[in-house]
């Protein structure tokens, strides 16, 4: 039971504001300035395992451009990209797993990185390469050298209490160490899973006004109590 409503806590858009940064506090320092255009780079390469938050950093970034008005795109694979003349007007094109490229498909992207360098766009990709044994087009991997280039490193065990907490009060709740104890002993540990829990507990703590305590967890996890409706915390408890 514990297991399935983890799995049913629904996701939220990803921000880099629900971004448990850990230790890339660095990395998603560059990423506003990256959308803004004035980091000075004209790209950035992002690599790590699976699970680390690349596709969610990229889904971010395109979330950053929608607020900023700069025109952006983004390619869940690299064979995605096409010969679309339009998509080299953008100021930053995304593209996730680039390790999977095609030598088609990297002769597209090449061809992309240059017209958006030359115009002032910029080129984030992400891999779970690094971009040293990128098994592409030397000229490709070169140029995608020429900008920042980030390890994506996941958050241990042993960190994820702090940075559930510090998630929490971001949100404007206190979570006490029994409850993130036992977030992290029940149900999935991934922090996509860790994260939509932790956003439907804020949701049913609004609804049924009650704190965010261990027995209302379990009262959740065991379905005693309804799913909560979306509803955003206006503004932090004391």
């Amino acid at each position: 039971m514990e297991q399935l409503v983890f799995e049913l806590a629904a996701p939220e858009p990803p921000q880099l504001a629900n971004f448990l940064p850990g230790r890339n506090a660095e990395l998603v320092a560059v990423l506003p300035r990256m959308v803004a255009a004035t980091s000075g780079e004209s790209g950035l390469y992002l690599w790590g395992p699976p699970g680390s938050g690349k596709t969610h950093l990229l889904q971010a970034v395109m979330a950053l451009a929608a607020e900023h008005g700069a025109a952006a795109r983004s390619f869940t694979t690299p064979e995605a990209v096409g010969d679309d003349e339009a998509v080299t007007t953008c100021q930053v094109v995304a593209i996730d797993r680039i390790d999977e490229a095609s030598a088609a498909a990297a002769g597209r992207i090449f061809t992309l990185f240059n017209a958006l360098k030359e115009r002032g766009g910029r080129l984030i990709t992400a891999s779970r390469t690094p971009l040293g044994k990128l098994l592409l087009r030397e000229d490709l991997r070169t140029r995608l050298g020429w900008g920042l280039v980030y390890e994506v490193l996941p958050l241990a065990d042993d960190e994820k209490p702090a940075a559930l907490g510090a998630y929490a009060r971001q949100r404007g709740f206190a979570l006490s160490p029994d409850v993130i104890d036992y977030l992290l002993r029940h149900g999935r540990r991934d922090m996509q899973s860790l994260l939509s829990a932790l956003a439907a507990l804020d949701r049913l703590s609004l609804a049924t006004k009650r704190p965010i305590t261990v027995p209302l967890l379990k009262g959740w996890l065991q379905g005693e109590l309804e799913w909560p409706r979306a509803e955003r915390r206006e503004a932090p408890r004391d």
